[in-house]
């Protein structure tokens, strides 16, 4: 791998300010990520559709995400970490624009996926550059330094979109990132250090087509058939045409020797439980953000920036879960952090459907900070159980499935949630609110259960799984069921 050479001085100032770098792009990407779920009932009635038809303008951000991950480590090594978060910070910043001059839904949508390319690869490539600049005894406490500041995002988010569109044109929320945009470039062109690999292998071009194209496919079928958009033959078409090029992909990824997801890794067998069960769990938990600002501000009233406010909860208990999480995963494990967590975040969802117009703060507030708290855990113990038996070596590509399939999960999880209202609904409009606000809780009931259900994919996990990322003593019972 090489490096372009830095003096000392130019070392100490990349590893001094390079973090503050890194933490603006992904407060930006993580504000406006939670921003815009506030936002929906305004800029819906002011784009003329109904608030589920705005789905599009979530998913189509995370979809990118999701297609583009993976050659984001690709596109580091072939073109330099500089260039190429020089780009991603230009194309969210442009894809923010755009998004603040969109005049209907289409232009809003093309927007979001201009702003997902260039998210897609701020994550990743910043990861990347602070990995190579930073020596692993200094690597804790430099992306201590990024998560915890970009956890801010998801806190102000939801309060401060319901602040904007009671006060401001909804349009505001995407011009928010503008100053973020142009203090991040001015900061890469000073900080931002160029790493490439000189030998890096060709793009697999077909992979990437296969696979890109049947996940977009996939998701652009389900948004169709959530709003009854086409006919049943065609819409069936679509279905199987996603799952050939997805299958297909399968074909040619066992046939290739560099391939842009590379599926042998599912043969570890705790890489895959965190995966797939991740991919399950998120399916029922992802289309909360989505349907909770509506319950707030179409069934029960609220002023946006209300709805926005009864949401901070749950972002305050996820950052202080970040605290406690290594203890409890230390303490318990992951199996039996897993397994009781994941019936606990489910039966959480379930209890809004209790929530309605009458509904006291006293009882919301205590609920959102519950939900905060299981979320954190949750994702926190998944994430580090992806990396406990994978190598050095396949460490870059376990990160870039991970990163992938929780960004597919999102987006087809937010489809999913607004699925399930619109068959509750029943064909009923969406401005009959007492209704409306049955199909949610309805909807709740449903994505609940789905995630109390994923719990038994981490049933199949051992007890001492994971205890080389908890530093957990193994236990002899642990081991004996692994010689079993």
């Amino acid at each position: 791998m090489a490096r372009t050479a830095q003096p000392s001085d130019r070392t100490a100032q990349i590893k001094r300010y390079m973090p503050w770098l890194v933490t603006v792009a992904l407060f930006m990407e993580s504000l406006d990520a939670t921003i815009v779920n506030t936002a929906v009932p305004t800029m819906a009635e002011s784009l003329g559709v109904e608030p589920l038809s705005l789905k599009g303008v979530l998913t189509s951000y995370t979809l990118c995400l999701a297609v583009f991950i993976p050659i984001s480590g690709w596109m580091a090594d072939k073109f330099g970490t500089k260039r190429v978060f020089t780009w991603a910070v230009w194309l969210f910043t442009l894809g923010s624009l755009f998004c603040g001059l969109a005049l209907n839904t289409p232009m809003l949508v093309a927007a979001r996926v201009l702003q997902g390319i260039g998210g897609s690869m701020m994550t990743p490539v910043g990861r990347l550059a602070l990995v190579r600049t930073f020596p692993k005894s200094e690597m804790l406490a430099a992306m201590n330094f990024v998560v915890i500041p970009a956890l801010i995002g998801p806190l102000l988010g939801p309060f401060t979109g319901g602040l904007i569109v009671h006060w401001l044109p909804w349009r505001m929320i995407f011009f928010l990132n503008l100053p973020f945009g142009l203090l991040g470039l001015w900061l890469i062109s000073r900080y931002m250090p160029d790493y490439r690999n000189e030998a890096v292998a060709p793009l697999d071009r077909v992979g990437f087509v296969l696979f890109g194209g049947g996940i977009a496919l996939l998701s652009y079928a389900l948004e169709i058939f959530g709003e009854h958009r086409l006919p049943a033959g065609p819409l069936t078409l679509l279905f199987a045409a996603a799952f050939f090029l997805l299958l297909f992909y399968g074909w040619h990824e066992r046939r290739t020797e560099r391939p842009v997801i590379e599926l042998a890794l599912f043969r570890i067998r705790t890489f895959k439980i965190a995966v797939l069960g991740g991919i399950i769990t998120r399916l029922g938990v992802a289309g909360m953000p989505f349907l909770l600002p509506l319950l707030y501000q179409i069934g029960m009233g609220y002023e946006p920036w209300q709805a926005g406010l009864l949401t901070m909860p749950q972002a305050v208990a996820a950052i202080g879960m970040k605290i406690w999480s290594n203890r409890l995963l230390e303490r318990f494990g992951h199996r039996q952090v897993l397994m009781a967590n994941t019936a606990c975040f489910g039966l959480t969802l379930t209890v809004f459907s209790l929530v309605g117009p009458g509904t006291p703060l006293w009882v919301i507030l205590p609920l959102s900070f519950a939900q905060g708290l299981f979320s954190a855990l949750q994702f926190t113990s998944m994430n580090t159980l992806v990396y406990s038996d994978t190598n050095d070596r396949d460490a870059s590509m376990a990160n870039s499935i991970a990163l992938t399939a929780q960004m597919m999960a999102w987006s087809f999880g937010v489809a999913l949630a607004s699925l399930l209202t619109a068959f509750y609904l029943g064909g009923r409009p969406q401005s009959d609110h007492a209704f409306f606000v049955v199909a949610l809780h309805r909807a709740f009931l449903t994505l609940g259960g789905l995630t109390v259900i994923s719990s038994f994919m981490f049933w199949r996990l051992h007890a001492n799984d994971g205890n080389n990322v908890s530093n957990r003593p193994n236990s002899p019972e642990g081991e004996n069921l692994e010689t079993a």
